[in-house]
């Protein structure tokens, strides 16, 4: 009997496998696919070599602005693929050896709780493990909309888009959340006619506005046609490609890439047979210790209901349910520290509360913004479209804070400390940036923050 066992080997399952080793625990981890699950596979990992790809490309086009005189550059698409694929094969390899270094036994096959243990549907046949705690860690896949289910390679999810053998020329996006940003920001840096359609009033919708409008003029420099407050009507299968219908128009397209978030994966599960709780496929959870309404058995991961469906909230989730089980206590999951980070060129990010989720919930707060146009850094590296808002209570903590610009998934750690630690505006601006960095404009909005701007 394992003391622990897994089903579902993406970020969640295999950060709880491994933490476990920390504890001398027994673990089985179930996957029916490779370990790494969506974020290794499909998601995080591919997408961004992408994107580096794209930035590199977009970076030499822009030689010239520097003094750097070079041919126009042209994409070797295969063998951006194939890199993509090295990266992703030689993360995955890692991983599997470190879950062997710990001792985690990996078990292929689909796993389903029966009976109070687990079965595993193999390619020998069916095998039961018996199991002390459960962790589902299933994860999540592309949702799809009506009229625009996958079909053949001209309707398509990031899932299938990530391995495009060739560089499509015309693509409509439907969808412009994280991930329909993303691919319309690489295929529009590789010189793609891309559409990207939005039924809400922004791009990203719940970012704030003003780091939106930054990301959406960056999308539009790139000649990306963005429809905002936008649905589309049925799509109709035209010679080599499809016609996407909008209002009263429509535009023809080689592709149509399918990006409207991800349903979690919790049918077959054996979930009737307990006590769990799922809502809409979501599993609900007590967040102090990710376990469920039946004792012994947690969820982690993007199934989790009520949770952000990202890698490392995964990993933190993961960390939770392993500490209860092996301890006892609790280690839960502190959601509000947790940033989010759109990897678009330039990439946005955020954490905490926006100013109006934290107006919806009745909190009175001040917000300071400042822009790259005068940071010294921005302007070297050509980047002077960015923002930096932070929200705070009045006369209280740093509640939030959004960074649209170059570094921005990187600099928005530095408030996310601040978030966590309820650091007062003057707290934080107390400390010095290095100059010239990006990073400055987060100290000049502190400082404007506390009473007492500089710039």
């Amino acid at each position: 009997m394992y003391d622990v066992v897994i089903i579902g080997g993406g970020p969640g399952g295999y950060a709880a496998a491994l933490y476990a080793h920390n504890f001398g625990l027994s673990v089985a981890l179930i996957e029916k696919d490779r370990v790494g699950g969506t974020c290794l596979l499909r998601g995080c990992i591919p997408a961004k070599a992408w994107l580096q790809t794209a930035e590199v490309f977009s970076q030499v086009k822009r030689a010239g602005e520097f003094g750097v005189q070079t041919s126009e550059p042209s994409l070797d698409w295969s063998a951006a693929l194939a890199r993509k694929q090295s990266v992703v094969e030689g993360l995955v390899n890692g991983l599997s050896g470190l879950l062997k270094t710990r001792g985690v036994d990996v078990i292929d096959g689909f796993g389903r709780i029966e009976n109070g243990g687990v079965v595993v549907d193999t390619a020998e046949g069916a095998k039961t493990i018996e199991a002390k705690n459960i962790i589902l860690a299933t994860g999540s896949v592309p949702r799809t909309i009506p009229g625009y289910e996958r079909q053949d390679t001209r309707i398509v999810t990031s899932d299938e888009a990530l391995d495009w053998e060739s560089q499509p020329q015309r693509v409509a996006i439907i969808g412009a959340g994280a991930i329909g940003c993303e691919f319309a920001s690489l295929l529009g840096d590789f010189g793609s006619e891309v559409h990207l359609f939005e039924v809400a009033d922004q791009v990203v919708p719940g970012l704030e506005p003003e780091a939106a409008k930054v990301l959406e003029r960056a999308l539009k420099k790139k000649k990306i046609k963005v429809y905002t407050g936008t649905g589309v009507g049925s799509p109709e299968m035209i010679d080599g490609g499809v016609r996407v219908a909008y209002g009263d128009k429509s535009v023809d397209v080689d592709v149509v890439l399918v990006a409207v978030g991800r349903a979690p994966v919790t049918d077959n599960l054996g979930l009737d047979g307990t006590s769990v709780e799922v809502d809409r496929g979501f599993v609900k959870v007590d967040p102090a210790t990710m376990q469920t309404a039946q004792p012994g058995i947690y969820a982690v991961g993007d199934i989790v209901a009520g949770a952000p469906q990202l890698a490392h909230a995964g990993f933190a989730e993961g960390i939770s349910a392993i500490t209860h089980i092996a301890t006892g206590e609790t280690a839960a999951v502190d959601y509000r520290a947790i940033p989010l980070v759109v990897y678009t060129h330039p990439e946005v990010a955020s954490v905490g509360l926006t100013e109006a989720q934290a107006t919806a919930a009745g909190m009175d707060v001040t917000t300071t913004d400042h822009g790259m146009r005068g940071v010294g850094r921005a302007i070297i590296q050509g980047e002077t479209g960015g923002v930096v808002k932070i929200v705070s209570e009045v006369d209280g903590p740093i509640i939030g804070a959004t960074v649209a610009g170059p570094g921005a998934g990187e600099m928005i750690h530095e408030l996310m400390y601040a978030v966590a630690w309820e650091a007062l505006p003057a707290e934080a601006a107390a400390f010095i940036h290095a100059h010239p960095t990006v990073s400055e404009a987060i100290g000049e909005t502190l400082l404007a923050a506390a009473g007492r701007p500089l710039h």
